[in-house]
């Protein structure tokens, strides 16, 4: 996979380790002031890791924490995915298997970053509990895009797979249903796409966004990238080109799908490569969780990532 003029823009690039020892990293968030949050899926927390890799323990939960993001009055928003992911070695490698024992199904949590006080906020949807809660964006609105990778190992009622929900607590609704293992959430510069990831058939799907927590034609998204059973993805950032920077899983690395539909590619060395986020005065500071082997990895990316709404 390359850039179409011919130029690989991703050859040469350093990636840097910043922590290492991390009990199955994701939802990093960078801070203005250089550290970078995590969760700790395995390790059931929010951590703040700071440039030179000092880390310190946020806010610890019951479930699991997954994808986060900064909400309109500063607090961390959180999918929990109810704890429902056991974890093995596998050849150095820290492999989760679904559908453990101890699962509470899942919730959106508000992290209070001053004080790590952490508060429930939904726990269900239309009627339906909500299930795995995976990523989140937030929207110009006070309102975010949340998607629920569902569950295959119980039985339970399944509800949507991609939800809006306001950050005050007060709405919550599902929007597009009909997916499978709904992961990566986000949106585009203008706010105007909607795009959303599926794991295990590899796709990068995209919706035109009609108004707050609407989308045109929720049952019949655009596919912009198909890997045809050669990749899974996982969570995901958009850059201000608009390109979507999907971590991808089994080929260890960071997939770049332009808004016209190629690709280029960042290896990572990680099968489990799970997300990124981009930071720094200048948003060229990306920041990757290689999950499988614990680590929080850090690179200068090409171009800018896009500011998310509400992050300094």
């Amino acid at each position: 996979m390359g850039h179409e003029n011919g130029i690989d823009r991703f050859a040469g690039i350093e990636l840097t380790e910043i922590a290492s020892g991390l009990q199955f990293p994701e939802g990093p968030v960078a801070l203005s002031d250089g550290s970078v949050l995590v969760v700790e899926i395995q390790g059931r927390c929010l951590t703040r890791i700071g440039p030179d890799g000092a880390r310190e323990t946020v806010a610890e939960f019951a479930g699991a924490p997954n994808g986060a993001a900064i909400g309109p009055d500063g607090a961390v928003y959180l999918c929990d995915n109810g704890g429902y992911f056991d974890y093995d070695d596998t050849s150095g490698v820290n492999v989760p298997s679904s559908g453990a024992s101890g699962w509470r199904k899942g919730s959106i949590q508000r992290v209070d970053l001053a004080t790590g006080e952490t508060e429930e906020l939904y726990t269900e949807a239309d009627g339906h509990r909500l299930l795995a809660p995976n990523d989140l964006v937030f929207d110009a609105h006070g309102g975010f895009w949340f998607s629920d990778h569902g569950v295959h190992a119980h039985d339970t009622d399944v509800g949507a797979a991609v939800l809006y929900a306001r950050a005050d607590g007060s709405t919550i609704r599902g929007v597009i249903s009909g997916l499978d293992a709904t992961n990566g959430v986000g949106l585009s510069p203008d706010g105007t796409r909607l795009y959303v990831v599926e794991t295990y058939r590899g796709r990068v799907l995209a919706w035109d966004v009609t108004g707050p927590g609407e989308v045109a034609d929720p049952g019949d998204p655009q596919v912009m990238h198909d890997a045809g059973g050669t990749a899974m993805f996982d969570s995901l950032a958009v850059d201000a080109d608009g390109s979507v920077c999907v971590a991808t899983l089994l080929t260890g690395g960071v997939s770049v799908v332009s808004p016209e539909g190629s690709v280029e590619f960042l290896a990572t060395g990680d099968p489990l490569t799970t997300n990124i986020c981009f930071g720094g005065d200048d948003l060229r500071t990306a920041w990757i969780t290689s999950s499988g082997t614990g680590r929080l990895l850090r690179c200068r990316w090409p171009v800018p990532g896009l500011r998310l709404e509400h992050t300094a």
